[in-house]
C-alpha cells in the first residue's frame, strides 16, 4: 500500500486511498488515476489533463475512436465500437463526460474519455 497518497481534488480530504489503479475519495466519491495526478504535478501548470482510454493525452481538435459499444437513449441502436468520431472538444462536463462531439446519425453528444482512444 503506497503512503504519501494526494489529497482529493475536489473536496481536498486527506483520507484517499487506492483502489486497483485508482485513488478514491471516502468523502465525495471521487475517483482518480494516480498517473494522472503525478504527471499534472509534475507538470505544474495546474491545466486539467484529459487522456483517452489506453493513456494518451487528447487535445480539442483530435479525432478519435470509440472503443466500447455505447447505448444511447432515444435511440434503437446504439454507437458502434469502432465508430470514428473527429473534431472533439474538450469541456468540464457532466459526471465525467469531458468530450464534446457531433456523432454522425446521433447528433451532437458527449462521451467519457475512457470509451475513446486517439486516432
Amino acid at each position: 500500500m503506497t503512503e504519501n497518497l494526494p489529497p482529493c481534488p475536489k473536496c481536498s480530504c486527506a483520507y484517499t486511498y487506492e483502489m486497483n489503479t485508482l485513488v478514491v475519495c471516502p468523502e465525495c466519491a471521487h475517483e482518480w488515476s494516480l498517473a494522472d495526478s503525478t504527471a499534472e504535478e509534475a507538470d505544474g501548470s495546474g491545466e486539467r489533463v484529459v487522456r483517452d482510454s489506453v493513456g494518451n493525452v487528447l487535445q480539442d481538435g483530435d479525432s478519435v475512436v470509440v472503443v466500447k459499444a455505447l447505448k444511447v437513449k432515444g435511440h434503437p441502436t446504439g454507437i458502434k465500437a469502432g465508430t470514428k468520431v473527429r473534431g472533439i472538444r474538450l469541456v468540464d462536463g457532466v459526471d465525467g463526460h469531458d468530450i464534446d462531439c457531433r456523432i454522425d446519425g446521433f447528433g451532437a453528444m458527449q462521451l467519457k474519455s475512457s470509451v475513446v482512444k486517439k486516432a
